[in-house]
Protein backbone atom coordinates (compact mmCIF):
# COMPACT_ATOMS: atom_id res chain seq x y z
CA UNK A 1 0.00 0.00 0.00
CA UNK A 2 0.96 3.23 -0.76
CA UNK A 3 2.50 5.48 1.79
CA UNK A 4 0.80 8.55 0.88
CA UNK A 5 -2.70 6.51 1.38
CA UNK A 6 -4.35 6.71 4.85
CA UNK A 7 -5.13 3.49 5.82
CA UNK A 8 -8.88 3.76 5.94
CA UNK A 9 -9.61 5.83 3.18
CA UNK A 10 -12.86 4.76 1.21
CA UNK A 11 -14.48 5.54 -2.59
CA UNK A 12 -17.80 7.31 -1.75
CA UNK A 13 -19.63 6.58 -4.95
CA UNK A 14 -22.43 8.73 -6.45
CA UNK A 15 -26.41 8.10 -7.18
CA UNK A 16 -26.85 8.24 -9.80
CA UNK A 17 -23.80 8.48 -12.02
CA UNK A 18 -22.99 7.84 -15.84
CA UNK A 19 -25.27 6.95 -18.78
CA UNK A 20 -28.66 8.75 -18.71
CA UNK A 21 -31.88 7.25 -21.00
CA UNK A 22 -30.92 9.79 -23.78
CA UNK A 23 -27.13 8.84 -24.10
CA UNK A 24 -27.95 4.74 -23.81
CA UNK A 25 -30.78 5.47 -26.84
CA UNK A 26 -28.49 6.83 -28.82
CA UNK A 27 -25.37 4.37 -28.63
CA UNK A 28 -28.51 1.61 -29.04
CA UNK A 29 -29.42 3.64 -32.14
CA UNK A 30 -25.86 2.97 -33.63
CA UNK A 31 -25.22 -0.31 -32.86
CA UNK A 32 -28.75 -1.32 -34.13
CA UNK A 33 -27.82 0.31 -37.40
CA UNK A 34 -24.26 -1.51 -37.70
CA UNK A 35 -26.32 -4.78 -37.03
CA UNK A 36 -29.00 -4.49 -39.81
CA UNK A 37 -27.35 -2.51 -42.22
CA UNK A 38 -23.69 -3.52 -41.89
CA UNK A 39 -20.49 -1.05 -41.67
CA UNK A 40 -19.69 1.63 -42.22
CA UNK A 41 -22.85 3.62 -40.42
CA UNK A 42 -22.10 7.74 -40.53
CA UNK A 43 -22.88 9.24 -37.36
CA UNK A 44 -22.79 13.47 -37.81
CA UNK A 45 -20.71 14.28 -35.06
CA UNK A 46 -19.49 12.29 -31.95
CA UNK A 47 -22.48 10.26 -31.21
CA UNK A 48 -22.31 11.37 -27.06
CA UNK A 49 -19.29 13.47 -25.93
CA UNK A 50 -16.94 10.34 -24.65
CA UNK A 51 -13.78 9.27 -26.23
CA UNK A 52 -14.23 5.88 -24.93
CA UNK A 53 -17.67 5.32 -26.70
CA UNK A 54 -16.55 6.79 -29.62
CA UNK A 55 -13.86 4.56 -30.04
CA UNK A 56 -15.63 1.56 -29.17
CA UNK A 57 -18.17 2.56 -32.05
CA UNK A 58 -15.97 2.98 -34.47
CA UNK A 59 -14.13 -0.23 -34.04
CA UNK A 60 -17.54 -1.63 -34.55
CA UNK A 61 -17.57 0.50 -37.91
CA UNK A 62 -19.37 3.72 -36.98
CA UNK A 63 -17.87 6.88 -38.95
CA UNK A 64 -18.11 10.16 -37.24
CA UNK A 65 -18.20 13.01 -39.33
CA UNK A 66 -18.83 17.05 -39.36
CA UNK A 67 -20.29 17.68 -42.88
CA UNK A 68 -22.38 15.69 -45.15
CA UNK A 69 -20.27 15.97 -47.40
CA UNK A 70 -18.27 12.95 -46.14
CA UNK A 71 -21.32 10.94 -46.80
CA UNK A 72 -21.65 8.45 -49.93
CA UNK A 73 -24.26 8.89 -51.22
CA UNK A 74 -26.97 6.23 -50.33
CA UNK A 75 -25.57 5.84 -46.84
CA UNK A 76 -27.13 5.49 -43.54
CA UNK A 77 -26.69 8.78 -41.13
CA UNK A 78 -27.94 8.60 -37.89
CA UNK A 79 -27.86 12.74 -36.07
CA UNK A 80 -26.04 12.56 -32.50
CA UNK A 81 -27.73 13.23 -28.68
CA UNK A 82 -27.09 16.72 -29.26
CA UNK A 83 -29.49 17.43 -32.17
CA UNK A 84 -28.88 19.44 -35.51
CA UNK A 85 -29.96 22.18 -37.05
CA UNK A 86 -32.99 22.67 -39.39
CA UNK A 87 -30.63 23.44 -42.31
CA UNK A 88 -28.22 19.90 -41.85
CA UNK A 89 -31.41 17.59 -41.91
CA UNK A 90 -32.84 19.45 -45.26
CA UNK A 91 -28.98 18.68 -46.30
CA UNK A 92 -29.82 15.05 -45.39
CA UNK A 93 -33.25 14.84 -47.18
CA UNK A 94 -31.49 16.35 -50.64
CA UNK A 95 -28.98 13.81 -50.47
CA UNK A 96 -31.56 10.90 -50.17
CA UNK A 97 -29.46 9.41 -47.47
CA UNK A 98 -31.16 7.11 -44.72
CA UNK A 99 -31.83 8.77 -41.86
CA UNK A 100 -31.87 7.90 -37.99
CA UNK A 101 -32.34 10.79 -35.34
CA UNK A 102 -30.58 9.77 -31.87
CA UNK A 103 -30.94 13.50 -31.14
CA UNK A 104 -32.08 13.08 -27.44
CA UNK A 105 -36.48 13.59 -27.14
CA UNK A 106 -35.37 16.06 -24.13
CA UNK A 107 -33.33 17.98 -26.52
CA UNK A 108 -35.92 17.83 -28.95
CA UNK A 109 -38.53 19.06 -26.79
CA UNK A 110 -36.66 22.53 -26.81
CA UNK A 111 -36.62 22.17 -30.36
CA UNK A 112 -40.41 22.03 -30.94
CA UNK A 113 -40.46 24.96 -27.73
CA UNK A 114 -38.34 27.26 -30.18
CA UNK A 115 -40.33 26.56 -33.18
CA UNK A 116 -43.27 27.23 -31.53
CA UNK A 117 -42.33 30.40 -29.70
CA UNK A 118 -41.05 31.65 -33.15
CA UNK A 119 -44.37 30.73 -34.82
CA UNK A 120 -45.89 32.78 -32.03
CA UNK A 121 -43.36 35.91 -32.91
CA UNK A 122 -41.06 35.95 -29.75
CA UNK A 123 -37.83 36.86 -29.97
CA UNK A 124 -35.71 33.65 -28.03
CA UNK A 125 -32.96 33.96 -25.81
CA UNK A 126 -30.86 30.83 -25.91
CA UNK A 127 -28.74 30.18 -22.82
CA UNK A 128 -25.88 28.01 -23.03
CA UNK A 129 -22.10 27.76 -24.53
CA UNK A 130 -21.38 28.95 -27.89
CA UNK A 131 -19.99 26.44 -30.04
CA UNK A 132 -21.71 23.48 -28.64
CA UNK A 133 -23.37 21.41 -30.76
CA UNK A 134 -26.56 21.11 -28.92
CA UNK A 135 -26.67 25.01 -28.77
CA UNK A 136 -25.62 25.06 -32.66
CA UNK A 137 -28.63 22.63 -33.61
CA UNK A 138 -31.53 24.67 -31.32
CA UNK A 139 -29.97 27.94 -32.63
CA UNK A 140 -30.44 26.55 -36.25
CA UNK A 141 -33.87 25.78 -35.32
CA UNK A 142 -35.12 29.22 -36.19
CA UNK A 143 -33.76 31.17 -39.22
CA UNK A 144 -33.12 34.23 -37.37
CA UNK A 145 -34.61 35.71 -33.81
CA UNK A 146 -32.52 34.01 -31.69
CA UNK A 147 -29.55 35.37 -29.27
CA UNK A 148 -26.96 33.08 -27.68
CA UNK A 149 -26.61 33.87 -23.82
CA UNK A 150 -23.59 32.93 -22.09
CA UNK A 151 -23.58 34.57 -18.87
CA UNK A 152 -24.72 37.86 -16.77
CA UNK A 153 -22.61 40.32 -18.95
CA UNK A 154 -24.61 39.34 -22.26
CA UNK A 155 -27.54 39.81 -20.59
CA UNK A 156 -26.65 43.29 -19.87
CA UNK A 157 -25.38 43.81 -23.10
CA UNK A 158 -28.84 42.31 -25.24
CA UNK A 159 -30.34 44.22 -27.57
CA UNK A 160 -34.40 42.96 -28.55
CA UNK A 161 -36.86 44.01 -30.65
CA UNK A 162 -39.68 43.82 -28.25
CA UNK A 163 -39.13 43.26 -24.57
CA UNK A 164 -42.77 41.95 -24.37
CA UNK A 165 -42.16 39.47 -26.86
CA UNK A 166 -39.21 37.71 -25.53
CA UNK A 167 -39.11 34.26 -24.78
CA UNK A 168 -35.55 31.86 -23.40
CA UNK A 169 -34.55 28.32 -23.42
CA UNK A 170 -31.60 26.32 -22.37
CA UNK A 171 -29.04 23.86 -23.36
CA UNK A 172 -30.09 20.41 -21.26
CA UNK A 173 -27.20 20.24 -19.93
CA UNK A 174 -25.74 23.66 -17.75
CA UNK A 175 -25.34 23.73 -14.45
CA UNK A 176 -28.33 24.31 -12.60
CA UNK A 177 -27.30 27.15 -10.48
CA UNK A 178 -25.78 28.74 -13.19
CA UNK A 179 -28.50 28.90 -15.27
CA UNK A 180 -31.12 30.51 -12.03
CA UNK A 181 -28.79 33.01 -11.34
CA UNK A 182 -28.99 33.91 -15.45
CA UNK A 183 -32.20 33.26 -15.39
CA UNK A 184 -33.10 35.77 -12.52
CA UNK A 185 -30.93 38.37 -14.54
CA UNK A 186 -33.06 37.80 -17.51
CA UNK A 187 -36.17 38.27 -15.46
CA UNK A 188 -35.11 41.74 -13.82
CA UNK A 189 -34.26 43.30 -16.78
CA UNK A 190 -37.14 41.72 -18.73
CA UNK A 191 -40.20 41.02 -16.35
CA UNK A 192 -42.45 40.26 -19.29
CA UNK A 193 -40.06 37.63 -20.91
CA UNK A 194 -41.53 33.92 -21.47
CA UNK A 195 -40.51 30.67 -19.45
CA UNK A 196 -40.44 27.15 -20.72
CA UNK A 197 -43.26 25.17 -19.27
CA UNK A 198 -41.17 22.70 -17.93
CA UNK A 199 -37.38 23.47 -17.49
CA UNK A 200 -35.38 22.55 -20.23
CA UNK A 201 -32.24 21.50 -18.19
CA UNK A 202 -32.89 17.80 -18.07
CA UNK A 203 -33.85 14.90 -15.59
CA UNK A 204 -30.08 13.34 -15.65
CA UNK A 205 -28.09 16.60 -15.45
CA UNK A 206 -30.15 17.77 -12.37
CA UNK A 207 -29.65 14.87 -10.58
CA UNK A 208 -25.88 14.49 -11.11
CA UNK A 209 -25.66 17.66 -9.88
CA UNK A 210 -27.59 17.12 -6.82
CA UNK A 211 -25.99 13.59 -6.18
CA UNK A 212 -22.51 16.03 -6.57
CA UNK A 213 -23.66 18.69 -4.06
CA UNK A 214 -24.63 15.92 -1.55
CA UNK A 215 -21.75 14.13 -1.93
CA UNK A 216 -18.73 16.93 -1.86
CA UNK A 217 -19.05 17.79 1.55
CA UNK A 218 -18.62 14.28 2.72
CA UNK A 219 -15.48 13.95 0.56
CA UNK A 220 -12.06 15.36 0.63
CA UNK A 221 -11.31 15.06 -3.09
CA UNK A 222 -13.77 14.47 -6.14
CA UNK A 223 -12.84 12.62 -9.40
CA UNK A 224 -15.39 13.15 -12.26
CA UNK A 225 -15.34 10.50 -14.98
CA UNK A 226 -16.03 11.86 -18.34
CA UNK A 227 -14.39 13.68 -21.67
CA UNK A 228 -12.70 17.31 -22.16
CA UNK A 229 -15.75 18.45 -24.31
CA UNK A 230 -19.14 16.78 -22.23
CA UNK A 231 -20.74 19.97 -20.89
CA UNK A 232 -22.23 17.85 -18.34
CA UNK A 233 -19.31 16.35 -16.82
CA UNK A 234 -17.48 19.77 -16.93
CA UNK A 235 -20.46 20.51 -15.13
CA UNK A 236 -19.99 17.85 -12.47
CA UNK A 237 -16.54 19.19 -11.78
CA UNK A 238 -17.56 22.50 -11.33
CA UNK A 239 -20.42 21.76 -8.96
CA UNK A 240 -17.82 20.19 -6.26
CA UNK A 241 -15.48 22.90 -6.67
CA UNK A 242 -17.73 25.79 -6.11
CA UNK A 243 -18.25 23.81 -2.59
CA UNK A 244 -14.47 24.43 -1.57
CA UNK A 245 -13.81 20.43 -2.53
CA UNK A 246 -10.31 19.82 -5.54
CA UNK A 247 -12.31 17.95 -8.39
CA UNK A 248 -10.35 16.27 -11.55
CA UNK A 249 -12.11 14.94 -14.61
CA UNK A 250 -10.54 12.12 -16.15
CA UNK A 251 -11.19 10.00 -19.37
CA UNK A 252 -9.62 6.76 -18.71
CA UNK A 253 -8.05 5.32 -14.99
CA UNK A 254 -4.71 5.98 -15.93
CA UNK A 255 -5.23 9.54 -15.88
CA UNK A 256 -5.55 9.51 -12.05
CA UNK A 257 -2.47 10.95 -10.29
CA UNK A 258 -1.67 9.72 -7.16
CA UNK A 259 -0.91 12.69 -6.08
CA UNK A 260 -4.22 13.50 -5.75
CA UNK A 261 -4.99 11.32 -2.82
CA UNK A 262 -1.91 11.86 -0.59
CA UNK A 263 -3.68 12.46 2.73
CA UNK A 264 -7.30 11.99 1.67
CA UNK A 265 -9.50 10.03 3.57
CA UNK A 266 -12.76 10.28 1.77
CA UNK A 267 -12.58 9.83 -2.73
CA UNK A 268 -15.83 11.17 -4.17
CA UNK A 269 -16.23 9.61 -7.66
CA UNK A 270 -19.02 10.54 -10.00
CA UNK A 271 -19.37 10.10 -14.16
CA UNK A 272 -20.69 12.28 -16.34
CA UNK A 273 -24.05 11.36 -18.21
CA UNK A 274 -22.26 9.95 -21.53
CA UNK A 275 -19.58 8.16 -19.08
CA UNK A 276 -20.09 4.33 -19.18
CA UNK A 277 -20.03 2.64 -15.87
CA UNK A 278 -17.77 0.15 -17.21
CA UNK A 279 -15.37 2.75 -17.52
CA UNK A 280 -16.45 4.42 -13.97
CA UNK A 281 -15.50 1.19 -12.60
CA UNK A 282 -11.97 0.65 -14.19
CA UNK A 283 -11.40 3.97 -11.69
CA UNK A 284 -12.65 1.90 -9.25
CA UNK A 285 -9.99 -0.58 -9.69
CA UNK A 286 -7.41 1.77 -10.39
CA UNK A 287 -8.33 3.43 -6.86
CA UNK A 288 -7.92 -0.22 -5.64
CA UNK A 289 -4.16 -0.68 -6.63
CA UNK A 290 -3.24 2.52 -5.26
CA UNK A 291 -4.40 1.14 -1.76
CA UNK A 292 -7.83 2.38 -1.58
CA UNK A 293 -10.11 -0.79 -0.91
CA UNK A 294 -13.19 0.54 0.97
CA UNK A 295 -16.29 1.49 -1.08
CA UNK A 296 -19.39 2.78 -0.25
CA UNK A 297 -22.19 3.93 -2.40
CA UNK A 298 -24.40 7.01 -1.21
CA UNK A 299 -27.94 7.30 -1.01
CA UNK A 300 -29.92 9.08 -4.42
CA UNK A 301 -32.39 9.14 -6.74
CA UNK A 302 -33.15 5.92 -8.51
CA UNK A 303 -33.67 6.44 -12.32
CA UNK A 304 -36.08 4.09 -14.67
CA UNK A 305 -36.70 6.35 -17.42
CA UNK A 306 -36.08 5.23 -21.31
CA UNK A 307 -36.78 6.36 -24.32
CA UNK A 308 -38.00 4.42 -27.33
CA UNK A 309 -36.38 3.89 -30.55
CA UNK A 310 -36.96 5.32 -34.05
CA UNK A 311 -38.46 3.37 -36.53
CA UNK A 312 -37.01 0.99 -38.83
CA UNK A 313 -34.62 -0.28 -36.24
CA UNK A 314 -35.93 -3.64 -34.97
CA UNK A 315 -33.82 -6.57 -35.12
CA UNK A 316 -34.87 -9.87 -36.47
CA UNK A 317 -36.05 -12.10 -34.09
Amino acid sequence: MSASIIDDAEILLAQPRGFCAGVDRAIEIVERALTLFGAPIFVRHEIVHNAYVVEDLRRKGAVFIESLDDVPVGSTLIFSAHGVSQAIRADAEERGLRVFDATCPLVTKVHIEVAKMRADGYEILMIGHKGHPEVEGTMGQAGSGMYLVEDIADVLALEVSNPAMLAYVTQTTLSVDDAAEIIAALKHRFPMIREPKKQDICYATQNRQDAVKFMAPQCDVVIVVGSPNSSNSNRLREVAEKRGIPAYMVDSPDQIDPAWLAGKRRIGLTAGASAPEVLAQQVVERLRTLGIVNIRKLDGVEESIAFPLPRGLTLPA
